[in-house]
């Protein structure tokens, strides 16, 4: 048996097991114990009754094996493929139906918010691994809003502008919205800026945070700040106009009293130049003016009210806004350059204007 595939296993009398030998693997020898043990440790007597029983595993019939290795090759592919169409299909949502194109982008945009979410959360919010954070914001003054980016940040300035963003396309496709079950999804608020530092270097659930979250307020000048503020006050208050008319109603209020302290304010500025509120929010959104947001406040707020003073304001202020807006802005639409979604209102509020001084 010089075979080195081979191996063989011998039983030691009284051990009770097999041990293998010489690193063989095939053989096994069995031990009937009919002679006795020597007493002396050296002595090495052979086992005359002891048998080798060579043996050698193959597999005969090969369509089994390849039954099997085809069974379990298919059992993970349709595991895969039954994964992948899991996350690809449309998914239900709450008015019954499925999502897809479109409507599907929506309601992912609309979950990146819910995430986003800081303060009390409803149990209704979809996004089931967040929850309460933030509570002592201010001495719990400025609980809610929503972070910024993947960190714990709240800004003032860019959350505005989102909260005036989506109630424009509310005020506009409201009838979409309620079509695919969305408009009740649709909602926000706006916050002071949050401290910086410790927000920006410590990226962890807002559920889990321990440290200190001093507010920066604006005292003088921020009138880009305040004026993106009334845009998204009054925006959102023809949101709520028919199904909550007094909430509706406190919110263009708040709206016209900041616009007469912004406006008759004679130290006018961006917050980024204000150093008790924007120096360290500059480092992340610049702000390069504050005139387009002036008049983006005034044109919603006369959307709102139908008071032409604010309109007046508004077009009266227009052309000093373009000439102070960046020559790389010309044409974009985003948190910093109002100037060509002003363009865009101005012309449907002179279709709107013709129409009902017919």
């Amino acid at each position: 048996m010089e075979d080195s595939s081979k191996a063989y296993v011998h039983s030691i009398s009284g051990a009770g097991r097999l041990l293998p030998s010489a690193g063989r693997w095939n053989s096994i020898e069995v031990d009937f114990g009919l002679i006795p043990t020597s007493s002396d440790s050296k002595e090495s007597s052979p086992l005359m009754y002891s048998k080798s029983y060579d043996f050698r595993l193959s597999v005969q019939d090969k369509s089994h094996l390849k039954r099997f290795i085809y069974i379990v090759t298919s059992l993970i592919l349709v595991a895969a493929a039954a994964a992948l169409l899991a996350a690809l299909l449309p998914r239900k949502h709450a008015g019954g139906g499925s999502l897809s194109g479109l409507p599907l982008a929506l309601d992912h945009a609309l979950l990146f918010f819910d995430a986003q979410k800081s303060g009390f959360l409803p149990k209704s919010n979809p996004v089931k691994f967040r929850g309460n954070s933030a509570l002592q914001d201010d001495n719990t003054s400025l609980v809610g809003g929503f972070y910024d980016s993947g960190n714990n940040i709240k800004f003032s300035f860019t959350t505005a502008y989102t909260v005036t963003l989506l109630s424009w396309t509310v005020i506009e496709y409201s009838h979409k919205y309620a079509a695919i079950g969305q408009l009740e999804h649709v909602g926000g608020s706006a916050n002071d800026d949050a401290k910086v530092d410790n927000d920006i270097a410590c990226w962890q659930r807002p559920e889990d945070m321990t440290y200190p979250r001093p507010v920066f307020k604006c005292k003088s000048s921020a009138s880009d700040l305040a004026g993106e503020i009334i845009a998204a006050l009054a925006a959102a208050s023809l949101v709520f106009d028919q199904e909550d008319p007094n909430y509706a109603t406190r919110l263009a209020q708040t709206s016209q009293t900041l616009y007469e302290l912004a406006t008759k304010n004679h130290v006018k500025g961006t917050y980024s130049e204000d150093k008790d509120c924007g120096v360290q929010a500059a480092n992340l959104y610049n702000s390069s003016s504050y005139k387009d947001e002036l008049v983006w406040g005034a044109t919603w707020l006369f959307l709102a009210t139908g008071n032409f003073t604010y309109l007046r304001y508004a077009t009266e202020n227009f052309e000093a806004a373009v000439e102070e807006a960046l020559p790389s802005d010309t044409g974009v639409f985003y948190w910093n350059n109002k100037v060509a979604a002003n363009a865009v209102t101005f012309m449907a509020l002179d279709s709107w204007i013709y129409k009902n001084s017919l």
